[in-house]
């Protein structure tokens, strides 16, 4: 059993577009002499509930065929099994979504085929994970790409009207929440310092992009053993128009207007009544207060 692969297919990521060409990936898995087995997800926590299933079936070698919520909701199910010899894990990925942002970071390829030959060769890197911890309920939710709390989750629970535009979802996303938006004021707690103030945007990341594409934050390096930290407390329209090509390649986190932060933890109490929304690699997970700590390099995935 060691040696067989469990593949997880969502079948509506990439607006469908798992589903449609699933028979051509297995047909190819088969030609690339994979043993396999495969299951198709039934509901948006469904990979979670498969990844444990088959941990305690023996299987150490997983295939994500999805977008970047179902890599999440799989890294979920292998770190909550904290009985687990997480080492022996190894995850990867075809990448089908809206914006495949996590994939991004290492250059794995959309192309199913070239995904499947970077599968094959199992070269992995053992890449740090964050953990939150949302201190009303105590529930965890891990993340292995970014997470905020703010305008961003604001976006997130937007931009699900819009995912038929792809990669533009977010910006039109975006674009549609600046000006209904209501910032909270928020305390921060980061390496003994304390921030207190109406927030426009918090992010957390552990890779460089999000939002299909975007890159909110600095210097991001996903096996360093810090998170990278961008504070915004006010920008308006104008100004993100204007720096529309910054956001994507980076440029904007060098702007006035946005702090950044390298940090193991963090904490974060919302001071006011307004409406939070935290998400997680692009799901939204909740409200309110929560704490983050960093854990090293926690997972295997295989990259090129």
């Amino acid at each position: 059993m060691q040696h067989k692969w469990f593949v997880i297919i969502n079948p509506a990521s990439g607006n469908g577009a798992a589903k449609k060409i699933w028979q051509l990936i297995n047909n190819e898995l088969i030609k690339q002499k994979f043993d396999f087995k495969f299951k198709f997800t039934e509901s948006k926590n469904h990979s979670s509930k498969l990844v444990k299933k088959a941990i305690k079936q023996k299987f150490t070698k997983f295939i994500c065929v999805g977008g970047d919520g179902t890599l999440h909701t799989i890294v979920n199910g292998v770190l909550s099994l904290n009985s687990t010899n997480i080492s022996e894990i190894k995850i990867g990925i075809i990448p089908i979504g809206t914006g495949n942002d996590w994939v991004k970071n290492y250059a794995i390829s959309t192309n199913y085929k070239k995904a499947i030959v970077i599968l094959k060769n199992e070269n992995t890197i053992s890449q740090d994970i964050g953990k939150i911890t949302i201190l009303s309920t105590n529930n965890i939710v891990y993340f292995n790409n970014l997470a905020g709390i703010g305008f961003d989750g604001f976006v997130v629970n937007k931009v699900n009207n819009y995912k038929k535009l792809g990669t533009l979802a977010y910006i039109v996303g975006a674009l549609v929440s600046l000006t209904s938006y209501k910032k909270p004021t928020l305390k921060i707690e980061l390496n003994k310092k304390v921030i207190r103030g109406k927030t426009l945007m918090l992010l957390i990341g552990l890779c460089k992009y999000s939002g299909g594409g975007m890159q909110l934050t600095k210097n991001s390096n996903s096996t360093d053993g810090l998170f990278d930290i961008s504070y915004i407390q006010k920008i308006n329209l104008v100004t993100i128009l204007s720096n529309i090509k910054g956001l994507f390649n980076g440029r904007i986190t060098n702007h006035k207007l946005v702090n950044t932060y390298k940090t193991s933890s963090i904490k974060i109490k919302v001071l006011d009544t307004e409406k939070t929304y935290i998400q997680a690699d692009g799901e939204l997970i909740g409200s309110g207060n929560f704490s983050v700590e960093l854990l090293p390099k926690a997972i295997n995935f295989i990259i090129p």
